[in-house]
């Protein structure tokens, strides 16, 4: 279990959020000369929910749903939840737009007959049951799960499932809830809604744009068969982004931030990068990012003050020697700076160090890690006093304030440098991770002083630190805090374990090929202009493969 943040530490008051209300929506799709079409409609500009916005069909689950199982086809591997929610769907289907996923006993499908004897104001099952049909709740499979953001009033847990259109059936919508059944292409949805002529809310969206990468329907129906889970779950989140609300799914990078700084889901998170002022993220950290952006270090090199007025702060990572940024961090800190930490002694790291500690009264000593032989002219570091694996940095109140201590404990990562180290808030449950871990991005590493085999292993290391420590947030040197540490950190190394695998194919096709030949093949999808940097973790690649016995 991670950590919870302590909650005299979180910024804003937390709410409990509405409950979610079980529902279900399916997207009816077909095949046609110009490709996979999917069915959606327009919902009632005066309902409660998303008013006038296309929608695919769906709703509420009924008990009687769970109650008609035994009208109901059903795989083998179908759960009786995954059953439930198929029968709704197709329930949903037929009261919304008049479309009936029902057999008869000799396999036929239902046909407009049927829906003309069937009434969408009485019973769906009972009738079903009376005409002899046979729900073809088998053929209905999960897309998705979608759980209604935080924020919102109303919130349902919705399952996004795919079934074919029957090819003897119109959709006809009831003109009370649905209006105007549309057929339509994702990339068209997709293209009518960014020109502000074909509304859709956040998960419809995202899940268009999912869709618009299936060729056709058996495509989609086979990726969801071979799982019986959902591709994808999502709670979204939101924040403010150019002055507007923007919302993010988990695998979207601002997404761990959001959770960090407000976990019940309120709107109060402004994104926007900018080095004007330090952003807060709990009561007692605070980022400021240096004015240093550029493809190497993304928004610029993030700055962390982590303390309060009662103890006194320490710095992490004070960044490159620019004036104006380390007088912000002073005065961030009123002055009262007891620590300054660097991860490591790369030129956009650890430059702030001194003219920081010069501007103090009481000036900090500067700790970390002294810079290894093999270090870059650049990058040479030798800190007031070197740290050891494992140690702890602690922030202390005067008084007897035990909820108010802030300890920081040090695990010595090499990798990237061969004097990296990483930092844990022990209190709160938070990893300082430098350059070996980033949001958006893999950091590079450039042999001597970076070393990949020791790059891994270091991921190893911090990884059984988070569930030691019961860590969930990470807290890079470049872009937003990450969520869900274990799994960033287990989808780090297998990427560079994949990459690796493409170096090595590279190297193999090309045995007399030089490092520049075999980045062209291992880094192909990566624009040329980054090779020359792709080249320098390549070559870490090379000699960690050549190292490893025959």
């Amino acid at each position: 279990m991670a950590r919870m943040v302590r909650a005299q530490q979180l910024l804003h008051t937390q709410r409990e959020p509405a409950p979610a209300r079980a529902a279900a929506t399916v997207l009816l799709m077909r095949d046609t000369e110009q490709g996979l079409q999917v069915l959606m409609t327009r919902r009632s500009a005066s309902a409660s929910f998303a008013p006038g916005a296309y929608v695919f069909p769906g709703g509420g689950i009924d008990p009687a749903d769970a109650r008609a199982h035994g009208l109901a086809s059903r795989r083998a591997t179908q759960s009786d939840l995954h059953l439930t929610q198929a029968i709704a769907a197709i329930r949903e289907s037929y009261e919304e737009l008049g479309i009936l996923l029902a057999r008869h006993a000799d396999g036929t499908l239902a046909d407009q007959a049927d829906i003309a004897a069937l009434d969408r104001q009485q019973p769906f099952a009972t009738q079903c049951q009376a005409r002899g049909l046979t729900l073809m709740a088998n053929e209905v499979f999960v897309l998705a799960h979608w759980t209604t953001d935080r924020d919102l009033p109303r919130r349902f847990e919705v399952p996004f499932l795919v079934a074919r259109m029957p090819a003897n059936q119109t959709p006809v919508a009831d003109e009370t809830e649905q209006f105007e059944p549309i057929w339509v292409a994702a990339a068209d949805a997709l293209a009518r809604h960014k020109a502000g002529d074909f509304f859709m809310i956040f998960p419809t969206v995202r899940t268009l744009q999912r869709l618009q990468h299936y060729t056709n329907v058996d495509a989609v129906l086979q990726a969801c068969a071979a799982t019986e889970q959902p591709l994808w779950s999502s709670c979204p989140r939101a924040g403010w982004l150019a002055g507007k609300e923007a919302r993010y799914m988990e695998c979207d990078l601002p997404y761990g931030e959001l959770a960090l700084v407000s976990p019940d889901g309120q709107i109060v998170h402004t994104l926007d990068w900018q080095s004007q002022q330090p952003v807060p993220l709990l009561q007692n950290v605070m980022r400021l990012t240096a004015p240093n952006p550029g493809y190497m270090t993304g928004p610029g090199t993030n700055s962390y003050l982590v303390g309060d007025p009662r103890t006194g702060y320490l710095v992490i990572d004070p960044g490159p020697a620019d004036p104006e940024h380390l007088h912000k961090l002073w005065r961030a800190a009123n002055g009262d700076i007891r620590m300054i930490v660097c991860t490591h002694s790369h030129p956009d790291h650890s430059p702030g160090a001194q003219p920081l500690q010069a501007l103090c009264t009481k000036p900090p000593p500067i700790l970390g890690l002294p810079s290894a032989p093999t270090a870059r002219a650049a990058c040479v570091f030798t800190p007031d006093r070197t740290l050891h694996n494992q140690e702890l940095l602690a922030l202390t109140p005067k008084g007897l304030e035990p909820d108010w201590v802030h300890t920081l404990k040090v695990i010595y990562t090499p990798g990237h440098a061969a004097n990296h180290l990483c930092l844990i808030l022990l209190e709160d449950g938070l990893l300082f991770s430098g350059d070996h871990i980033l949001n958006g991005s893999t950091t590079v590493i450039d042999p001597p002083d970076g070393d990949m085999t020791a790059y891994l292993d270091s991921l190893d290391t911090l990884s059984a630190a988070c569930v030691q420590h019961h860590i969930e947030f990470i807290l890079p040197a470049h872009g937003y805090v990450m969520g869900q540490a274990v799994d960033a950190i287990a989808h780090l190394k297998a990427h560079r374990l994949q990459r690796e695998a493409k170096v090595l194919r590279a190297m193999q096709t090309l045995p007399q090929g030089s490092p520049d030949d075999w980045v062209a093949l291992a880094y192909a999808e990566v624009p040329p202009r980054m090779w020359p940097v792709a080249k320098r973790s390549l070559l870490a690649h090379v000699a960690r493969l050549e190292a490893m016995p025959p």
